[in-house]
């Protein structure tokens, strides 16, 4: 008996919120700081934003051709098997279960407890408990149904735009009064670099643009087969551009430059400046919620190359199944959960929290993202006849400079993050490993 097939059932909506989602996690309120530490001034602030946007555009696009052309809940790794081989798909479903979901999950449930914690004064572990129990009820809510888990996306993602418009208006209000922006006495803290580096700040940059590629996952779910999943991509990708550069200028109008680079918890200090303590806290409450859309989006992304790949191979074909009542692969979800608690406890053991899962995830994710930007050229030459309702435009130079950039991000993960990276690729060497064992396993079978 065939196992049902997922339904066409989302508009593009659903699809944008998912992709705006996974991107506008915490990286925005975190990176913010150091790359005001490393550029010479306002203009050049604003224009690394633009780079990243610009770049996180072009990749949309590279994604939107493959994922038009390809649709399957495994988004990437559908691309990469069918550009590199089944062995470098299951690999990559892998790294998205082991390291790259799973991590970013740990990374929002330490960021959630954090902020939370400015308010509660939890103990030591408070705030892996408060993350964790995050995370269990959003599984619940995925469990419950896709177009439960979805709405409630929406919902989130709604109070998190909300949250970066209010920055932009603290911004204005303070233009508006005449108020100078706040500059502290010690303008830079003494753990940002002395010398502006721009390629540094460009780090930081497309850190906090990461993760709208797992908007492809989404693809044979799109009501509109032909071009819902490139209009979400792209949509959703000059979305958040625009949000990015509203609440930088909020920040430098309200903090100043060196202000904004001295910050700890830049948006907690725009709010407490502008409207007083209790916007302050309402702003540590977006935070969080802010933490819960990523890691809601990462949920519904995850689970589904992982469901793709269990599909795909005979030896764990049984956990590849699709609840068509609940529309959710069940089982997928289930482990992506129990791994994410495992990464939990490891960070809170380590005590690095958030930043020990940063370092876990980093390389791993960028090495793809290379083969991603690869695998649109392979694939246009293999398969010339394939069908694709789009085509990336400036074929092939878009898809050359989106190699290129994602060859940079992976070289300085690896020269900036150093141990935290060796365990990532560490269990990503595992990974290979163990595909090659179950797909001999499959082949016996």
């Amino acid at each position: 008996m065939t196992d049902p097939a997922p339904k066409r059932q989302l508009h593009v909506g659903h699809a944008m919120a998912v992709c705006v989602g996974m991107v506008i996690g915490s990286g925005i309120f975190m990176a913010t700081p150091s790359v005001a530490a490393n550029v010479d001034g306002i203009g050049m602030l604003a224009l690394a934003w633009l780079i990243g946007g610009a770049t996180s555009i072009i990749g949309a696009l590279c994604f939107a051709e493959l994922a038009s052309a390809y649709p399957d809940q495994g988004g990437d790794y559908q691309f990469l098997r069918r550009a590199f081989g089944e062995r470098m798909g299951y690999l990559f479903a892998w790294s998205r279960f082991a390291v790259i979901h799973t991590g970013s999950t740990a990374a929002l449930a330490f960021t959630f407890g954090d902020y939370i914690a400015e308010v509660a004064g939890f103990g030591v572990h408070g705030s892996a408990i408060a993350g964790a129990t995050a995370l269990l009820l959003l599984v619940a809510l995925n469990l419950a149904g896709v177009a439960f888990s979805l709405g409630t996306q929406l919902g989130l993602m709604s109070v998190v735009v909300g949250g970066m418009l209010a920055i932009g208006a603290a911004g204005a209000w303070q233009a508006a009064t005449g108020a100078p922006p706040a500059l502290p006495g010690d303008a830079v803290a003494a753990s940002m670099d002395a010398a502006p580096a721009f390629g540094l700040a460009m780090i930081f940059v497309l850190f906090a643009y990461g993760g709208w590629s797992d908007a492809a996952t989404l693809s044979a779910e799109m009501k509109d087969a032909r071009r819902g999943i490139v209009r979400a991509l792209v949509g959703g990708m000059a979305l958040v551009t625009v949000l990015y550069l509203i609440v930088n200028a909020g920040f430098v109008r309200v903090l100043g430059l060196d202000g904004l680079a001295a910050s700890k918890a830049p948006a907690a200090d725009v709010m407490q400046v502008a409207f007083g303590p209790i916007a302050e806290v309402a702003i540590v409450a977006v935070v969080a919620i802010t933490a819960i859309t990523t890691m809601n989006a990462l949920l519904i992304a995850g689970a589904r190359t992982t469901y793709a790949a269990c599909r795909d191979l005979p030896a764990l074909r049984r956990a590849g199944t699709w609840d068509a009542e609940r529309g959710v692969p069940r089982l997928a979800v289930a482990a992506q959960c129990v791994v994410a608690l495992g990464l939990i406890a490891f960070g809170a053991i380590e005590r690095g929290g958030f930043k020990t899962m940063i370092d876990y995830v980093t390389p791993v994710y960028w090495f793809f993202l290379v083969l991603s930007g690869i695998a649109v050229i392979v694939l246009r030459r293999r398969e010339p006849d394939r069908p694709r309702p789009f085509k990336v435009p400036l074929y092939p130079w878009l898809p050359l400079l989106f190699f290129a950039s994602s060859g940079y991000l992976l070289w300085s993960s690896v020269a900036y993050v150093r141990t935290g990276a060796m365990a990532g690729v560490a269990v990503l060497a595992a990974g290979a490993v163990l595909v090659a064992v179950l797909m001999r396993r499959g082949r016996s079978a």
